[in-house]
């Protein structure tokens, strides 16, 4: 088996025209790769191409050494599961059958749930701490509880490769945390490779193996957190003068 669960070779983004080109990276299987940048800069868009939401407009991507092109549908399902910042609007479906809709790719015709799917999908819902509301309706949930629903949806699925967009947005910080290390006991112990975009920089310091920065349609650097996370990299990221780095970011750090 290859060393890498995931990687990009001259990968080339956007939406008809290129956004970012001559993206290269290697993600190991167990290690979590965060991308962070600002509003706009094109994190979504890499994960909507490798995720095959959108179609890549040049370069390579492999799936556990094996090229995307040859990878089935069917066989993407059960290698990779997907959580994108879109909201989905389910009519007449209940969190729980949102969550269980993760395992079809391993059910029959009919969608039918053995025991091991439903393990599966509780285990999920625990997981996220979801349990209080997932026989609700979905449309009546909060956002933060849809979030929830979704990312328990993404984890039963039970793939080796997570890709999730902004997984911690609508959560409150006591939900962050608990998905903070919901991620690290999934890379941890499932040895998945965990692909994930997040704004939250104090966080993405915490969880992440590696980092990917992108700003304006371009990476502009990457490397480990330790690398990464110092005043020079965030302020130009982010544009943020130093004076309010180091009063609003440093002194929290």
């Amino acid at each position: 088996m290859t060393e890498y669960a995931v990687s990009a070779d001259k990968l080339t983004v956007g939406y008809k025209e290129p956004l970012i080109s001559d993206i290269c990276f290697n993600v190991k299987s167990g290690s979590i790769v965060v991308l962070i940048g600002p509003n706009g800069s094109g994190k979504s868009t890499i994960l909507k191409t490798l995720s095959g939401y959108l179609k890549s407009l040049g370069g390579e991507i492999f799936f556990d050494g094996t090229n995307k092109k040859n990878v089935t549908l069917k066989e993407q399902a059960k290698l990779i599961s997907v959580m994108l910042t879109e909201k989905i609007s389910p009519e007449l479906m209940t969190c729980s059958e949102v969550a269980e809709s993760g395992r079809y790719p391993y059910t029959g015709y009919f969608g039918i749930l053995s025991n091991e799917d439903k393990k599966a999908v509780n285990d999920a819902v625990k997981l996220v701490g979801a349990e209080d509301f997932i026989e609700k309706n979905f449309s009546e949930v909060s956002d933060g509880q849809k979030q929830r629903v979704l990312l328990a949806r993404a984890i039963c699925q039970q793939t080796k490769i997570l890709i999730l967009d902004e997984p911690t947005s609508y959560l409150d910080i006591h939900h962050k945390i608990i998905l903070l290390e919901a991620m690290r006991k999934i890379a941890d112990e499932k040895e998945a490779a965990i692909i994930v975009s997040m704004h939250e920089v104090e966080l993405a310091e915490k969880i992440a193996d590696y980092v990917i920065c992108v700003k304006d349609g371009d990476i502009i650097y990457s490397g480990m957190p330790k690398e990464i996370f110092c005043e020079e990299n965030i302020c130009k990221l982010f544009d943020i003068p130093k004076n309010l780095y180091n009063k609003y970011y440093k002194s929290g750090g």
